[in-house]
């Protein structure tokens, strides 16, 4: 800008382009660095206690609830995002919250205690407990996507 205020416009014939870098040229000044994932990618896996997510016992009670269909729609119970939550205490208590479709549902008195004789039938679990809850209220967006797949909803 000038002493006025205006802004001053120069034209130029032509720029000069930018140097290139050179990997060549890069390459002589580069040196390893620290690799911070190398103590990560030594460690040998953890075992994780059989109660918990990931543990024996847990995914062989989400195996068992994946058996058990909806009466009325052809997908297991699990992937309808009618499980909630499965917890198992290491003397082999299992807790299963749940919920259904609706409370009119016609399988609000069976599916419970199916899911009790499944869950209570798994190496591991010495009893089983069924929750089952309305809140929050089951809705399509709980179905994993195998679900909807089946479901023709993606």
């Amino acid at each position: 800008m000038n002493e006025q205020g205006k802004i001053e416009i120069e034209e130029v014939e032509a720029v000069a382009p930018p140097p290139k870098a050179r990997v060549e040229e890069a390459r002589d000044t580069f040196e390893r660095k620290r690799d911070y994932l190398e103590g990560f990618l030594s460690q040998k896996p953890s075992d994780v206690p059989a109660g918990e997510p990931g543990g024996a016992t847990h995914d062989a009670i989400v195996d068992a609830l994946k058996e058990i269909y909806d009466p009325e729609i052809p997908v297991n119970i699990y992937d309808l995002g009618l499980i909630y939550n499965v917890e198992v205490t290491n003397e082999g208590h299992a807790v299963v919250t749940m919920t259904l479709t609706t409370p009119h549902c016609p399988v609000a008195e069976s599916m419970p205690g199916e899911v009790e004789l499944r869950v209570g039938a798994v190496p591991g679990v010495g009893h089983a407990e069924v929750n089952l809850v309305w809140d929050p209220p089951w809705d399509p967006q709980k179905m994993s996507d195998e679900a909807r797949l089946e479901l023709g909803m993606l």
